[in-house]
């Protein structure tokens, strides 16, 4: 795609990445075939090649519009069109872009903008959205319908977190809403690990990762969050932590970005780029110590079927389609087939708030795709399908971690 870049942002790095992935795109529409905005809607624009046009447009100068952030607002941000594309075209990198110069010029106002700062202001802090999260709980039934169906129930406690002690080490991620949302989570993926001979440690000053604020227009303050974690991961790992694991993919997608995202600050340049290598999911650990997982649970066997839900993040963003699932069927888990397994459950961060009418749809889509053949559970990799998908669903929805946890505690199905 041949380009003529703005004044504004020409010689700029933002402008030299755009323009280097807009020569990339070769006008093929593969990736509206894997988009579910196009799916839905059916119009160029809520497509990649579209959204691509659009934001060719504003970089080279045409005003931006309304139309044109709605456009981009629309977009779950899923990369399925990444997976697709046979050009190699870094979709979501220049929809970064396109979307920070597009809210620079046209200005959310009125309750578009309170919603978004107050979604930036709640969701990475704890201390907020934590006792939010009680008092939502507390007035269920007595919500509006819209609010009362996006609060979660109470989770299933945590087990004990193991002593430790290994010579191995490695970081885990705690996240924002995730320890409050399902705190069984991190401790299940503590316990196998132990059971692996890793320690699993947490880092008391580390926090968000930076995606929501970052998908709410609110880059410095994600770059911020990014700046802290890397503060508070950086002295486990001079003392040896070997990895930084992450079981929220969304999370982990955000992480091994770190690198790009802090590549022009001197000062944290180099430690970004570490952390990002360093970042891995906790699949990957998993399935290097699989043949010593497996001897473990030589006489435990799973017990209904089950169907999983790959993240976009993990698939598309992370890159480890399938990976996952590998890992279940090799451990004795049987799992049931889901068709249309690459589209978005439509809950990709905050857009299930944002973009409800069309996260609804494919909430419903979902649904109905995973429990078609009448799983007894649900299994995901990361929090916000997790919620979003329980939401609308009777049938148990958990990270797969601890259906494997189950199994490594009490040997019964994991039922």
């Amino acid at each position: 795609m041949q380009t003529n870049l703005a004044d504004f942002i020409k010689d700029t790095p933002e402008g030299r990445e755009a323009e280097a992935i807009l020569r990339k795109c070769v006008h093929c529409g593969f990736c509206t075939a894997t988009c579910p905005t196009y799916q839905l809607l059916g119009d160029e624009l809520d497509g990649p090649r579209g959204r691509i046009y659009l934001m060719k447009q504003v970089l080279e100068g045409e005003p931006a519009t309304a139309k044109t952030q709605l456009h981009l607002d629309r977009c779950l941000t899923c990369r399925s069109c990444e997976t697709t594309c046979p050009s190699g075209v870094q979709y979501s990198r220049l929809l970064d872009i396109g979307r920070e110069v597009v809210a620079k010029q046209v200005p959310r106002s009125g309750l578009a903008a309170l919603q978004r700062q107050g979604l930036a202001a709640v969701l990475p802090r704890p201390a907020l959205f934590n006792p939010l999260l009680a008092v939502g709980r507390f007035a269920r039934n007595m919500l509006p319908k819209v609010l009362d169906d996006i609060v979660p129930d109470s989770p299933v406690p945590a087990r004990p977190w193991p002593i430790g002690g290994h010579a191995r080490r490695m970081l885990v991620l705690e996240g924002c809403v995730q320890p409050v949302l399902s705190p069984a989570t991190n401790a299940a993926a503590a316990r196998v690990l132990d059971h692996l001979g890793i320690s699993l440690m947490r880092a008391p000053n580390a926090g968000c990762c930076g995606a929501v604020t970052f998908h709410l227009d609110q880059q410095e303050q994600a770059l911020a969050a990014m700046r802290r974690n890397i503060d508070a991961w950086w002295p486990h790992i001079e003392q040896g932590a070997e990895a930084v694991i992450f079981t929220a993919s969304g999370c982990g997608t955000m992480i091994t970005d770190y690198g790009h995202a802090l590549a022009d600050d001197s000062a944290y340049a180099e430690r970004a780029k570490r952390i990002s290598a360093l970042a891995c999911d906790l699949s990957t650990i998993i399935e290097q110590k699989k043949v010593e997982l497996k001897q473990l649970l030589t006489k435990n066997r799973p017990g209904a079927s089950i169907a999983f839900h790959p993240p976009c993040s993990l698939q598309h963003g992370l890159k480890l389609k399938g990976r996952v699932e590998s890992l279940l069927t090799e451990l004795g888990f049987d799992l049931v087939p889901v068709a249309d397994a690459h589209l978005c459950c439509g809950s990709a961060g905050t857009y299930s708030i944002l973009q409800p009418e069309i996260s609804a749809q494919l909430q419903a889509n979902k649904v109905r795709a995973l429990t078609a053949h009448a799983p007894a559970q649900i299994l995901t990799a990361n929090i916000g399908c997790q919620t979003h998908l329980q939401a609308a669903t009777n049938v148990p929805v958990r990270h797969w971690i601890e259906a494997v946890d189950d199994l490594l505690s009490t040997g019964n199905s994991t039922t």
